[in-house]
């Protein structure tokens, strides 16, 4: 694809991006309708199903040869890796979107031959887009994101999980963890995994660990911290394929590893 056939794809995703956004936010208020899927805590609601359809029209009548990933069953069954696949979070953090009306994102990744080349991130209640292509920066609200920096400590570090990592768990050894809670500043959880990825590429966070994301909590994330230079691999320390579900460390960095070699490793270890 030429460099202005990519231009158009991002400008035409940017804007249905926003037009999906205000979808939500005039669907705030209504009745929600809320159904459950794997189990009682995986949510889904009317309007996480109305906005994936939303682009799945759009997409298929814009571009009927490109291929939709998606969480709520509406995109493709099966998608051929060398073509242009749109990977679709409807709304990424639906029970925060249940319970609290906010802290939740539309987050939409394009890639193309299994590379990841737009990402969009789209924080909808404070009107925060966070946007990257491949080798063109990575941005907030068309202000560029810096690169992050080439020092960071743990003892300074802010670190986003949830509190499973320190409950038993069949992953890791939890008292490694707890380790790892005592060492760093703090803690924080969003509940949503690509606010988490917005947080670390404009250095709210240093590091974020979770036991599973699907492709399309962190198609978009992915391409956003390509671009500010944050490293990304399940807890072993492996890359992630583009489109498998697994296990996150997306961190600072400069901690990554010492985050990987002291308290995740040796704590699946101690767990086998």
């Amino acid at each position: 694809m030429k460099e202005e056939e990519i231009a158009t794809l991002y400008n035409q995703a940017r804007n249905w991006v926003i037009e999906a956004g205000t979808l939500v936010r005039d669907n705030l208020h209504i009745p929600l309708t809320i159904d459950t899927k794997s189990n009682a805590n995986d949510l889904v609601t009317q309007v996480d199903q109305e906005v994936e359809y939303f682009f799945v029209s759009k997409i298929k009548k814009h571009y009927p040869h490109h291929f939709l990933l998606s969480e709520e069953g509406y995109g493709d069954r099966e998608v051929d890796e060398k073509g242009i696949i749109w990977v679709v979070d409807p709304i990424d953090g639906t029970k925060n979107f249940v319970h609290q009306k906010k802290c939740f994102a539309i987050s939409v990744g394009i890639y193309m031959d299994g590379v990841g080349e737009i990402g969009f991130i789209y924080d909808v209640m404070n009107y925060q887009m966070y946007s990257a292509k491949r080798n063109g920066g990575a941005f907030k609200n068309n202000k560029s994101l810096p690169a992050l920096s080439s020092h960071k400590s743990l003892e300074t570090a802010m670190l986003c999980m949830n509190h499973h990592w320190l409950m038993k768990n069949r992953l890791v050894d939890e008292s490694y963890i707890a380790q790892l809670v005592r060492r760093v500043r703090g803690t924080r959880a969003y509940g949503s995994a690509a606010l988490a990825f917005t947080a670390l590429a404009e250095g709210s966070i240093d590091a974020y660990m979770t036991m599973r994301l699907e492709p399309w909590d962190m198609a978009a994330g992915r391409i956003l911290i390509n671009e500010v230079g944050g490293k990304l691999t399940n807890i072993v320390g492996e890359d992630i394929a583009p489109f498998e579900k697994s296990s996150v460390l997306l961190c600072h960095p400069a901690i990554h590893q010492e985050v990987l070699n002291h308290y995740l490793i040796p704590s699946r270890q101690k767990k086998i």
